[in-house]
């Protein structure tokens, strides 16, 4: 029950703070089209930052099996939202992710669960990006592990520059990777080309 209540507490700050905000930009939290809008930003809030509440240890549930195999491993076109730290403002793509494993694997299904734990918290893409990466070479210990990330970021589309049609590429290569141009090669062109 403790962590409920905790839940319920932080609910009810974040909600009077969102009334507050509400208040000083000039808007009445007492307007009908208002009246719920601190309680849903606040549990919007709880959704979308719930990365910090997650661990890797956790969210693998024993899901590393040994498998005698050290052929590339590719999940591509992961979706992903996520919230950068300076504005927190959307911003939102698709991750690549792949390895090469040294006997051990990953159920294919906790590849984008990792990718969904980091995202879900402020972010700025290029630390997400190493973060997966790091992540995954950590925990499966492979031959290397390659990251590309793209990215549509809403601090920039709806403010600042204004810019509605850019995409900021990162990347994180690790292992084999970054050593060997030939394997690095290999995962770019898989991750671009169609495969029939």
């Amino acid at each position: 029950m403790a962590p409920k209540k905790r839940t319920d507490r932080t609910t009810a700050r974040l909600e009077a703070l969102v009334a507050e905000q509400l208040k000083l930009i000039g808007e009445n939290p007492r307007r009908e089209g208002l009246l719920k809008t601190p309680h849903r930003v606040a549990r919007s809030l709880q959704f979308l930052t719930k990365g910090y509440r997650e661990n890797v240890r956790t969210l693998l549930n024993d899901a590393i099996f040994t498998e005698n195999t050290n052929e590339m491993v590719i999940v591509k076109d992961i979706d992903y939202f996520s919230m950068c730290e300076h504005h927190m403002l959307p911003f939102y793509g698709k991750i690549h992710v792949a390895y090469i494993p040294n006997r051990k694997i990953v159920g294919l299904s906790k590849i984008p669960r990792i990718v969904d734990m980091f995202a879900r918290r402020l972010q700025v893409q290029e630390r997400m990006t190493r973060q997966i990466a790091d992540t995954l070479y950590e925990v499966l210990e492979p031959e290397g592990v390659a990251v590309v990330c793209e990215g549509k970021h809403m601090c920039m589309m709806m403010r600042g520059v204004e810019k509605q049609h850019s995409l900021a590429t990162t990347s994180a290569m690790l292992g084999v990777f970054q050593n060997n141009i030939k394997t690095r090669t290999e995962f770019l062109t898989l991750i671009t080309g169609k495969l029939s």
